[in-house]
């Protein structure tokens, strides 16, 4: 019997569309490519096998730790061996009371070597750690002095920390901290000193303090894992083996850029001759340096300084000959030249009359003779009155101004019980030019402090509650402002224009610019000019690790008396040396109480430079600006807790920066941190745009017009201002229609219908900008105005 085949029904086999390509067959793919094969991908798991994936994970790894290796080496290449170069270290106590000279004397009793300088004073002090086969420099700083801690963190390769078992960081070493670590700080190391009082303390407590040490520096620095006790010698051992072993952190500020530490300074004929060991990058004869405290300066030449070597053989010293490594070319060579010399006759003039060149004429050539002397006895035609305690020579030097709109002067104040407060203390305790006492004779013969007398106090008192309660106000009504009633507005906001949108509306960037912006410099290109700088630098001039002496041109003779530390000259990239408007963003110090306002005297650090600024304050937009105008809002306070811009006129800088804005004030020897951040760019067409709000009250409303009073009191300012936009604190938004009576009352029509408790507001804005800055001095550093510090604070009731 032959058996049946099952069939299925021709309706239920599967029928595929043939427009989907990925469910075709093999053979139907291979009829589409027609001969054309894909090249396998290396990276696919179909070719790889388990044994190529396991080598390729191999090598990858091979290759990052030979990456690592060889930047280890170029790390510490010049530091190899006993006659290489020196590491440096920072000893920089944080407490009254430390000796630094205790610490150091530690560390080389815990290998047996000996301190060399120390028997002839010298400011600098060396120690050869033959176990480690390397040398070290040591850079003692003695406690309170805030500048020479600063100079050292920025040449050293560590900085070594000293604290007390029995006394805590005061507020200088905690100010210290703060500053140095916005500053940027190299590999830290912490340690207690040998002291006869700290033998005292038992063990248990001992392990305590480490820790409770310990929990401090971690929160400034938190790669530390020890604080050690250099009492103890394994502990000596152990941290003169992290000085001498390890490898010294990259300070970002200073990649890329040359300094040499002077082991000897000589000044002969307006040269300083400079000698140390090249450390960073290349130094180049063409490009400036700068020496801290006194300016940027040209390099003549670069000449080799090789010690020199003991011959085994015939036991004699042979000295090397130095040879000459870079040259300046003054074809290729950066100028001294930092600023531009404006040309008033480019700008537009009017040509003088006839009647007016012979006045000149006459003037330059007729002199009066027998012109009595205004001294006493004579009154003179114009009685001028100057503040009690000033000079007749510095009397010479006030110039009156009659300039309506103060603002171009004081820069801030506004409102006009400001004008009215300022006019007040320009009158108070004025005395007549012949009763005033030379300033001079005066601070030579005070010594001691005194106190001032009853005026002057509470003057100083007013002054810094008129200060707190404008802080407050303009927290409370920000940019509002009251129209004074005896200037007419259009002649006090003669400078302010109103704007429709403040992100949108054009505002040209070179429109009446003021003088100070014909001397700087502006770039075309700022990062294709800081890429071409950057990669230039790295294939001229000298190598790092190479002993020379650099020879500076036009150097004062005051440069090479070293008083603490020593010499240390920064090399400068290509233009650094040019103005121009700085831009840096910075955020407030959470520790600093005081009040900060735009354009008060503030000393910038930045880089190895220092300056004595005024720097105006501008939000910060995350993300490249704030609209297409590039115009950013001023800010009158520096607040807490926000970000904002701080625009300065200072020399460029190239790469990512630190910045630290210092405080000085009277009678306090450290200077208070205020605010740190960072360099942004020197964008010269940033437009800082300050904004007032005139405030009125809608008098009378009917639906959607409203009668508004006390913005303007006379008609004359409300035509004036007719054209700008109203707006009001609920979002409504409108303009004015007509000006109704006498005292400034005008009609005004807007979007939709305001209530009675709305407020109506105009908005007005003005460019503003810095001011000038100024080379910081340390000898001719006198305290400046401010508010009062922290622990000079004034509690009020």
């Amino acid at each position: 019997m032959v058996q049946a085949v099952h069939h299925h029904r021709p309706t239920l086999k599967q029928q595929n569309k043939p427009f989907k390509s990925k469910h075709a067959t093999k053979s139907a793919l291979k009829d589409i490519a027609k001969g054309r094969t894909q090249r396998p991908s290396p990276k696919s798991t179909a070719v790889n096998t388990a044994a190529q994936l396991r080598f390729n994970r191999r090598n990858t790894q091979k290759q990052i730790q030979a990456a690592k290796r060889a930047a280890l080496v170029a790390a510490t290449r010049i530091f190899n061996g006993t006659d290489g170069a020196p590491r440096i270290v920072a000893v920089i106590p944080l407490c009254e009371g430390i000796h630094t000279e205790d610490a150091i004397r530690a560390l080389s009793s815990a290998v047996g070597e000996e301190l060399e300088g120390v028997q002839d004073n010298h400011i600098v002090w060396r120690m050869k750690a033959h176990r480690f086969k390397t040398s070290l420099m040591f850079l003692p700083v003695q406690y309170g002095n805030y500048w020479g801690a600063l100079d050292a963190a920025k040449a050293a390769d560590y900085v070594f920390f000293l604290f007390s078992p029995t006394v805590e960081v005061d507020r200088k070493g905690d100010t210290l901290l703060r500053t140095l670590q916005a500053q940027g700080l190299p590999t830290v190391v912490s340690v207690i000193p040998p002291d006869s009082q700290a033998h005292s303390i038992d063990q248990k407590s001992r392990s305590a303090i480490l820790k409770s040490l310990l929990s401090f520096i971690q929160y400034f620095e938190p790669s530390q894992t020890r604080v050690y006790d250099l009492s103890n010698s394994s502990d000596s051992l152990i941290a003169l083996r992290s000085l001498a072993e390890g490898h010294p952190r990259e300070v970002k500020w200073r990649a890329g850029r040359p300094w040499v530490v002077g082991e000897e300074v000589n000044w002969e004929d307006g040269i300083l001759k400079v000698t140390g060991i090249v450390r960073g990058a290349r130094l180049s004869a063409n490009r400036l340096v700068h020496v801290p405290n006194f300016g940027d300066y040209a390099v003549s030449k670069i000449m080799s300084a090789p010690l020199p070597r003991d011959n085994s053989h015939k036991r004699i010293s042979m000295d090397i000959e130095p040879q000459v490594l870079s040259e300046r070319v003054p074809s290729s060579a950066d100028s001294l030249l930092s600023t531009n010399v404006p040309d008033d006759m480019a700008n537009e003039q009017t040509w003088p009359t006839e009647e007016e060149m012979d006045n000149v004429k006459t003037q330059e050539h007729h002199v009066p003779e027998n012109i009595p002397d205004a001294g006493k006895g004579i009154t003179p035609k114009r009685i001028k009155h100057i503040p009690k305690g000033m000079s007749e020579y510095q009397a010479s030097w006030i110039v009156d101004d009659s300039d309506d709109d103060r603002e171009s002067e004081e820069g801030l104040h506004d409102d006009a019980s400001d004008q009215k407060s300022s006019a007040e203390e320009q009158d108070h305790d004025m005395v007549p030019l012949d009763s005033v006492t030379d300033i001079e004779t005066d601070r030579k013969s005070v010594v001691a402090f005194h106190d001032l007398d009853a005026e002057e106090e509470e003057r100083q008192l007013k002054e810094w509650r008129n200060r707190v309660q404008e802080e407050r106000d303009a927290q409370q009504f920000p940019d509002e402002l009251d129209t004074p009633q005896d200037t007419p507005a259009l002649t006090r906001f003669a400078r302010y224009r109103g704007m429709r949108s403040f992100r949108t509306s054009p505002w040209d960037p070179y429109e009446n610019l003021p003088r100070d912006y014909a001397r700087i410099f502006e770039f075309d290109d700022f990062k294709r000019t800081q890429r071409d700088v950057q990669k230039a630098a790295e294939s001229e001039g000298v190598e790092p690790g190479t002993r020379v002496t650099v020879y500076v041109e036009g150097v004062p003779e005051e440069a090479s008396v070293t008083s603490g530390l020593p010499l240390v000259i920064h090399g400068l990239l290509e233009h650094e040396h040019k103005k121009t408007v700085l831009h840096f963003t910075v955020q407030r110090n959470t520790e600093y109480e005081g009040s900060v306002r735009s354009k008060d005297p503030l000393t910038l650090c930045y880089g190895p430079r220092r300056l004595r600024v005024n720097p105006v304050y501008s939000q910060h937009t995350r993300g490249g600006g704030k609209g297409v105008n590039n115009v950013h809002k001023f800010e009158r306070f520096l607040w807490h807790g926000t970000t904002v811009v701080a625009s300065v006129y200072a020399p460029v800088v190239f790469g990512r920066q630190a910045c630290t804005l210092l405080r000085e004030t009277k009678g306090v020897e450290v200077p208070e941190l205020v605010a740190m951040g960072s360099f942004m760019n020197p964008d010269t067409t940033r437009i800082i745009a300050k904004r007032i709000v005139l405030t009125g009250h809608p008098f009378k409303i009917h639906r959607k017009s409203a009668t508004v009073r006390y913005m303007f009191f006379n008609p004359d300012d409300v035509q004036y201002f007719k054209p700008v936009q109203l707006h009001t604190k609920h979002g409504r938004s409108g303009h004015i229609r007509e000006s109704l009576g006498t005292h400034g009352y005008f009609k005004a029509h807007f979007d939709g219908p305001i209530s009675q408790m709305d407020m109506v507001c105009m908005s007005l804005y003005k460019r503003v900008y810095p001011r000038w800055s100024e080379p910081w001095r340390p000898e001719s550093r006198e305290p400046l105005d401010g508010p009062p510090s922290k622990d000079e604070d004034i509690v009020m009731s």
